[in-house]
Parts: C-alpha cells; sequence; structure tokens
C-alpha cells in the first residue's frame, strides 16, 4: 500500500484532476458527459459541494470545489461520482473488479487564496485552448467558462484566445 497523503482542510476549496484510464477518449462521447454531469448531481445530492470552475475534455477534466464548513471529505464524493459515471459503461475488468474507466488516483491541490484560485479558475477554463480542442475558452461547451463570463469574471468572449500569463506555466495534467 502507497504512503500516500491528501491535505484534508475541512470547509476547504480544491482543485482536482481525473484522468481515464490509458486516456481513452471517453468524454468525446456526448452521453458521457451527460452521465458525468449526472453522477455529480446525485453526489451533490447526498453529500453537498459548490463547483467554482469545470472542464471536461474528451479524457480528462479539471475542476474547483468548495466543501461544506466542517468537510473536507473529497474522496468519498469522487469515489460516488465514478461509481455512478462507471454504472452502465461496458469495460472490461481487472484482477481487483475494476472496470478500466478511471484511473486509480486523482490529484487534488488545496487551494491558498484568491490569487491561487484565480489561477486555477483560469487554467481550467484555459484547458481546451491547451489541447488544441477550441480557439476561445468560449467556444467550448463542456466547462463552466460562459457561466464565468456570465459572473463577471473575464471581460468578454475572447479572454482565453491567447495563453493567460496566470496559467502560461503551469501544467496540472
Amino acid at each position: 500500500m502507497s504512503n500516500y497523503r491528501r491535505v484534508r482542510l475541512e470547509g476547504g476549496c480544491y482543485f482536482f484532476t481525473l484522468v481515464t484510464y490509458q486516456r481513452q477518449p471517453l468524454f468525446a462521447e456526448p452521453a458521457n458527459i451527460a452521465r458525468l454531469r449526472e453522477g455529480l448531481r446525485r453526489v451533490m445530492a447526498k453529500r453537498p459541494f459548490e463547483i467554482d470552475a469545470a472542464v471536461v475534455l474528451p479524457d480528462h477534466l479539471h475542476c474547483l470545489w468548495r466543501l461544506p464548513e466542517g468537510d473536507a471529505d473529497y474522496s468519498t464524493r469522487w469515489r460516488l461520482v465514478k461509481h455512478y459515471f462507471s454504472q452502465g459503461v461496458v469495460r472490461p475488468v481487472n484482477h481487483r473488479g475494476e472496470k478500466s474507466i478511471w484511473q486509480r488516483r486523482f490529484w487534488e491541490h488545496t487551494i491558498r487564496n484568491q490569487e491561487d484560485w484565480r489561477r486555477h479558475v483560469d487554467y481550467i477554463h484555459y484547458n481546451p485552448v491547451k489541447h488544441g480542442h477550441a480557439k476561445r475558452p468560449a467556444d467550448w461547451i463542456a466547462g463552466s467558462f460562459q457561466q464565468a463570463l456570465a459572473r463577471g469574471w473575464y471581460e468578454d468572449e475572447n479572454w482565453g484566445m491567447t495563453a493567460p500569463s496566470t496559467v502560461s506555466e503551469e501544467d496540472w495534467e
């Protein structure tokens, strides 16, 4: 068993990266994006949290969550999201009885302050451009850029046509 330790801050804000098994482009299928959204809704109904920003690309996703005060259990939430998503998806099963849908772990980062939050929100929204899926974040429908724009987090729909200075050297894949 590994010695991997995660930071757990009750009521904290966290950045996550989840990757499909062997980078399979599972989220190239709109039905799988809908399945992921439904899994998130189901988990949020049982174990509330807020999503500040999110993007789903063909083989991975990034998001920023805020947990309720007194709660630091994001691992159970992700286990449940993965479980709900995996129901009904036909994939080979390994020796542990796990479907080959997700990489076993996920990357998480505890957001430290407003500047750190902003860099991660920008990274999330710029990610489809970084990977060559869109010319600008506003063109990518499987993400929260339009909601962020409506909230006034960005000046206009052309933000991100060039690499923002806040994310130019970041790589949280």
